[in-house]
């Protein structure tokens, strides 16, 4: 799922590839989903932005989103894959398809659920504003709004519940979170009350180091590029390393389902007391 580095990563990509393309035509779904969401008719998309260019891409939270030189603006979340492809190779199935006069598309599909929005600047949806509005982790306003919450939230709030709940950070999921926890050496259960002053300072620089480091690696690897490509940032703590053991230890990785999704942690490298089970 595309979370803050792989929006960012695709946006960057999106900028250096489709910049200043015509659109050609926009096709609708050749395959319906069932969980995948447009703004009215994606059939419509076609007369909405045909003939128009490419002005910019921008990526935040857990959204990517185009903007064209008519004012329109496609912005798509985190359960949508885009990919830039010669028309030729498109494949037969998906949930829309964007022709340039070049010859080349993008297009995109849905797995599980996503949403393709095509808007004119006043989308009115919570997530989508959340994650437009978010305080980025690499902005300088970041460490005084991460300091406003811990302070704020609740001490028997979980570390998972506090990065990855209620938009609080858009774009940190359930997927970058289990390798910002390992490195802050924090069980996803530990609860923010009992964090130390330093603990605290510690997961503020784990969010950012380890958010830059996927971002300037072009996303982690358990996900896709604009190409197709997996992203350049090893994931330390996923289903793909649970086997490989712990990365710093060498002990037994432990696989959980908490809060909706699976956690992945090291029981020795982030310790949990009996009191917090």
């Amino acid at each position: 799922m595309m979370e803050l580095p792989e929006a960012i990563t695709i946006a960057r990509q999106m900028n250096d590839a489709v910049f200043g393309k015509r659109v050609r035509r926009v096709l609708p779904p050749s395959k319906a989903h069932k969980f995948c969401w447009y703004a009215g008719d994606p059939a419509e998309y076609d007369a909405a932005v045909s003939g128009s260019t490419i002005r910019s891409a921008e990526g935040f939270g857990i959204f990517a989103e185009l903007a064209f030189d008519n004012g329109k603006r496609l912005c798509f979340n985190d359960g949508v894959n885009a990919r830039l492809v010669n028309r030729a190779d498109a494949p037969k199935n998906y949930q829309l398809l964007i022709e340039f006069d070049d010859g080349t598309a993008l297009v995109f599909t849905v797995a599980m659920y996503g949403g393709i929005i095509l808007h004119d600047g006043t989308y009115d949806n919570e997530y989508y504003l959340k994650s437009r509005t978010a305080i980025s982790p690499f902005s300088d306003r970041f460490e005084p709004y991460y300091r406003k919450l811990t302070a704020g939230s609740k001490p028997t709030l979980s570390a998972k519940a506090f990065l990855a709940t209620e938009q609080r950070f858009p774009g940190i999921g359930n997927g970058v979170l289990q390798d910002i926890l390992f490195t802050a050496g924090i069980h996803p259960k530990r609860k923010i009350g009992t964090f130390s002053e330093a603990e605290r300072d510690n997961l503020l620089s784990c969010i950012v180091s380890v958010l830059h480091d996927m971002t300037a690696r072009g996303g982690r690897d358990t996900e896709k590029d604009l190409f197709g490509r997996p992203g350049g940032y090893r994931v330390k703590l996923s289903k793909n390393t649970l086997a490989s053991g712990c990365p710093r230890c060498g002990g037994r990785l432990v696989k959980e389902a908490y809060l909706g999704g699976a956690v992945y942690y090291c029981p020795s490298c982030q310790p949990l007391s009996k009191e917090e089970i």
